[in-house]
């Protein structure tokens, strides 16, 4: 339609009859004229509505779940903390429990070593001492702690004290290269001395260089004058290997030691060494060997032979 008077005119008059369309219906309340045609039309236009709302209704549905996975996910991230909460609290009891585990091992290593013990907790390793194999432990002089006391924990030999504060301790580990323990073989007696070298294994002088030694043999600690820096029985590892002899006087065994030193948490210092040499008892029993089954085969012939030879 082109923008006449007569279509200005025409909108005006359509607008004017639709607010007073408005105003009668907005005074008839309940009974106003409007009613009817207001019904009809509902008749005739209702099945399109419906149509129309059936097809803008996904967008609508795709709206309110928008809004509603707002909901969604702030409940999902309260049950993720919750959960996360749960997991922390069961994580600290599993690594209560197995503490407790821990300390219940390293007493028992203690008293069958009959060495009197100050139960301490690994607080810092060795970075704030250079670049040796050391950890600290939170225990010190006020705890009757000193120099050169030997460090043990459930599996064994930990190290040996080397500094020692109020309230706090450095202990030079076993496998530091500038450690060195003497050993003892466990039933033949053969001593050495025990090297350590870092993450690898424990390397092991023996005195003796016709020592038999062979792989699986576990040692102790041989002690020291005094019991100082070491206390005797306690374990120190097991040979992984024997390096050949080759008539020099002394023989060289490889040592796998029992202390896992990258884990380390709870260890005790031995503040009162045994009444008497413990010898082999603090070493574990060994597993029993399983017995190797055996097999008899019992002959059931089923058929008689003829004397030639010929089954009948």
């Amino acid at each position: 339609m082109r923008d006449t008077r007569e279509s200005r005119l025409l909108l005006v008059l359509l607008v004017a009859i639709a607010f007073a369309l408005i105003t009668v219906d907005i005074r008839g309340g309940e009974d106003s004229p409007l009613d009817k045609p207001r019904t009809a039309a509902q008749t005739v236009f209702g099945p399109v509505e419906d149509t129309v709302a059936t097809a803008v209704d996904p967008v609508g549905n795709a709206i309110a779940a928008v809004r509603d996975s707002d909901e969604r996910h702030d409940r999902i991230s309260t049950l993720e903390r919750e959960n996360a909460e749960l997991k922390h609290k069961l994580g600290s009891d599993d690594r209560n429990r197995a503490r407790v585990a821990e300390l219940d091992k390293l007493l028992k290593t203690a008293g069958r070593g009959q060495y009197g013990i100050k139960g301490a907790e690994v607080i810092a390793i060795g970075a704030a001492q250079g670049f040796s194999w050391t950890v600290t432990i939170d225990a010190g002089s006020k705890d009757g702690l000193a120099r050169d006391m030997t460090v043990i924990n459930g599996d064994g030999l930990v190290g040996r004290v080397t500094t020692v504060g109020p309230s706090t301790s450095t202990v030079l580990l076993a496998n530091d290269p500038d450690f060195t323990v003497g050993t003892r073989l466990e039933k033949t007696g053969e001593l050495g001395f025990a090297t350590g070298q870092g993450d690898r294994s424990l390397r092991v002088q023996l005195l003796n260089g016709k020592a038999k030694v062979k792989k699986g043999d576990r040692m102790v600690t041989f002690g020291s004058r005094a019991d100082r820096p070491f206390v005797p029985g306690v374990p120190v590892g097991e040979v992984v290997r024997v390096d050949p002899a080759r008539g020099d006087l002394t023989r060289s065994v490889q040592v796998r030691p029992y202390v896992g030193f990258s884990k380390l948490d709870i260890v005790g210092v031995v503040v009162k060494p045994p009444r008497t040499n413990p010898r082999d008892e603090v070493l574990p029993p060994k597993p029993a060997k399983k017995p190797t089954p055996t097999v008899t085969v019992t002959v059931n012939p089923s058929a008689t032979t003829k004397p030639g030879g010929a089954a009948q």
